[in-house]
């Protein structure tokens, strides 16, 4: 039920509000413009709730992250990846028989159609892995046309897992075509996460053997990245999505939002200013850098638009960095012994400790990569298999949305006004 706006609320007295079961509640604006005649002005719309939501959400003064209800924390350290994705898009954590069946058919769905090995011939082998993840998404679509009716829930569904199951083998034979080397096919028996380092590393006549370790800590990256609310990637998913555009359509809208350097390439950003700063010793000059405001330089890895407090996926992760590194005996590695000592001093410094400028997901997780022998390039990959989770089901639980309408914002407009056309002939010259 709509309440009334209080009367000391800046609008007229028939403006109601949309209320929430956590976090600010937002007043309902549609008749705005009908009673005033103004538009609200909200550039990066980082005050504007645009669709009611009952997957993840976030207190970013208080630090916490919640999918469905479940604490972050607790989802890191007693689920996996395929049990979370089966949360966001049905709501509840899965019973045994219900995740065994539920592996079995993401399994089923990991193969892709042999005709799209074709498709891969078209990129130069110098491709950015986006590129052809981007591109071959929305090809799929050819080859999966019943999910062009979405009347039906069972087409969203089967869709949907499509998507989740298949984009990891795009996103591996991506990396295998960069680099010249056969395509590796996923294995039913292992593990999703397995699955990836499977066809990212195994090369036709050697058998791979899968660290734990290394398939538990790619698990956890895909877990901590799946879903967070309404970011650029996920806002593009249902806005594609409410002109009703076929879900492979508007995953690889996703998938190009993420591609920004300002979304999804954070980590590899992350990885650059390491290579950037060089050493340990040249660490104080570059964070005297970072203070000066006319420098240009930032601080990567570090801070988030979102929260005001630690990342609780920070602390999550930084656990599995550490262990990947004591597992693969990398302690004296030049680059992340540089990553720690930046660590350690930024997080002992009051110029970003009064700004809250605190490690995030992203300042872990591609030292993770980068010590399991995955290009940089791949980062952001990595970032859509994982996000895939959370785009199916914000796109499932959209057209199910009794208010989903095709997006159409409004602009303040500030041209020119109205002017009368002189003919070409009469125009100054």
């Amino acid at each position: 039920m709509k309440t009334r706006a209080p009367s000391s609320f800046p609008l007229s007295a028939s403006t109601s509000l949309v209320p929430s079961t956590l976090g600010p509640s937002a007043f309902d604006q549609r008749t705005v413009n009908a009673e005033t005649g103004l538009f609200a002005f909200d550039p990066g719309f980082s005050s504007t709730a645009s669709y009611q939501s009952k997957i993840t959400f976030i207190d970013g003064e208080k630090g916490i992250l919640l999918h469905r209800g479940y604490p972050i924390e607790q989802l890191a350290l007693k689920t996996n990846f395929t049990e979370l994705t089966y949360l966001l898009l049905y709501g509840e954590l899965p019973t045994q028989p219900q995740y065994q069946n539920f592996c079995a058919n993401m399994a089923q769905h990991r193969l892709l159609n042999e005709q799209i090995r074709n498709f891969f011939n078209g990129f130069r082998r110098d491709t950015h892995p986006m590129a052809i993840l981007c591109g071959t998404v929305s090809a799929l679509s050819s080859f999966h046309k019943e999910a062009f009716d979405t009347s039906l829930f069972e087409n969203r569904e089967c869709a949907a897992r499509q998507l989740i199951a298949k984009i990891p083998t795009i996103a591996a034979w991506a990396y295998k075509y960069t680099i010249g080397e056969p395509f590796i096919y996923p294995e039913e028996e292992l593990s999703f996460s397995e699955n990836i380092l499977h066809m990212l590393f195994a090369r036709p006549g050697r058998k791979e053997t899968i660290n734990p370790v290394l398939a538990r800590a790619i698990d956890r990256i895909l877990l901590l990245h799946a879903d967070h609310e309404q970011n650029a990637s996920s806002t593009a998913v249902r806005l594609v999505g409410s002109t009703g555009a076929n879900p492979f359509a508007c995953i690889s809208a996703g998938i190009a939002a993420l591609w920004g350097p300002a979304h999804g390439g954070a980590n590899e950003a992350a990885l650059d200013m390491f290579h950037q700063i060089g050493s340990k010793k040249n660490i104080p000059a570059f964070l005297e850098k970072v203070k000066n405001k006319n420098s240009g330089i930032r601080l990567m890895g570090f801070g988030h638009r979102i929260y005001r407090n630690v990342d609780p996926r920070a602390k999550l992760i930084q656990a599995s960095c550490h262990e990947v590194i004591e597992t693969l005996g990398l302690e004296r590695d030049p680059m992340l012994d540089l990553a720690m000592e930046l660590e350690r001093i930024a997080k002992e410094d009051d110029y970003f400790i009064s700004r809250k400028l605190y490690p995030n997901v992203d300042f872990y997780s591609g030292l993770i990569l980068r010590a399991l022998g995955i290009p940089t390039s791949m980062f952001t990959a990595l970032f859509a298999i994982a996000r895939t989770s959370g785009w199916a089901s914000q796109w499932l639980e959209m057209t199910t949305d009794p208010n989903n309408r095709i997006m159409r914002p409004r602009q303040i407009y500030t041209g020119e006004t109205f002017r009368n056309v002189v003919a070409l002939k009469e125009r100054p010259i």
